[in-house]
């Protein structure tokens, strides 16, 4: 069995992810930027008898994937790639830092298909294994004021579903989670704690999140949403004209 690699490791899903791995006797790689974080995760799930290891790594640099993938892979055989890293920001599209949108198509998008394109190939090299990439109910609709994160995670959406079918039958499978709004400190660092949706009182906890991940994951589940309201949320656009659709969704984020 070998390790399970996991980006964006040290807070939100991507710890609770970390913790669930663990629990289910899993050996894990974590990476994220933030060092501190990362060992101190590190520690908590040695304790527990796993073998933990930290690559410091920042997917916003152009070749932050693929240095992240080399130095993962010298540790040891991987068999379970989790694509947890992700960036946001809130605001309309003429006014927001373009600095912060490129990074989140860096992040969300590039380096996100570079690890899942070496995972495939390194998979099947080895005999199968699982990837997890983390998206969003975004996914399923456009975004006012969040406009790239919403188009970046209908990427992650579509990539996932079409590998997934590429892959069918070969010893590998591709899952795509999309949880709706969790308490993380994804909202706080995207500028988005006022937003009205925010309000509507449906966040689900990481944990929660991560469970439904993980256990949908391992039963090769393509595409996972978490929670009633979301899986409500993820249907409606079937069902909702777009332009329709498009003013219900800029409503979520207006500030109150």
């Amino acid at each position: 069995m070998g390790y399970v690699l996991i980006t964006g490791a040290s807070e939100g899903i991507g710890k609770a992810i970390a913790h669930r791995a663990a629990q289910d006797g899993r050996d894990l790689i974590l990476s994220a930027r933030s060092e501190d974080k990362l060992e101190a995760l590190a520690g908590e799930l040695r304790q527990i008898g796993r073998d933990v290891h930290v690559v410091i790594a920042d997917l916003n640099a152009a070749d932050g994937a693929k240095t992240l993938w080399a130095k993962a892979t010298q540790i040891g055989q991987i068999d379970m790639l989790v694509n947890n890293a992700g960036l946001g920001i809130n605001g309309p599209f003429a006014k927001t830092d373009t600095a912060r949108e490129e990074a989140t198509a860096q992040v969300n998008m590039i380096a996100l298909t570079q690890l899942m394109k070496a995972g495939v190939q390194h998979m099947c090299q080895n005999g199968g294994g699982k990837i997890l990439n983390v998206s969003s109910t975004a996914a399923f609709m456009p975004g006012p004021q969040m406009a790239v994160y919403h188009a970046s995670k209908s990427y992650v959406l579509s990539l996932s579903e079409a590998v997934a079918q590429e892959l069918a039958g070969a010893g590998i499978t591709v899952s795509v989670l999309c949880p709706g709004p969790t308490r993380t400190d994804f909202f706080k660092d995207a500028d988005m704690k006022d937003v009205r949706l925010l309000k509507l009182g449906l966040s689900m906890t990481a944990e929660g999140v991560a469970d439904a991940g993980w256990s949908g994951m391992m039963r090769g589940k393509r595409v996972i949403v978490p929670g009633f309201m979301n899986k409500v949320f993820a249907f409606m656009p079937r069902m909702t004209p777009r332009g329709l659709l498009t003013w219900v969704v800029a409503q979520f984020y207006v500030r109150s």
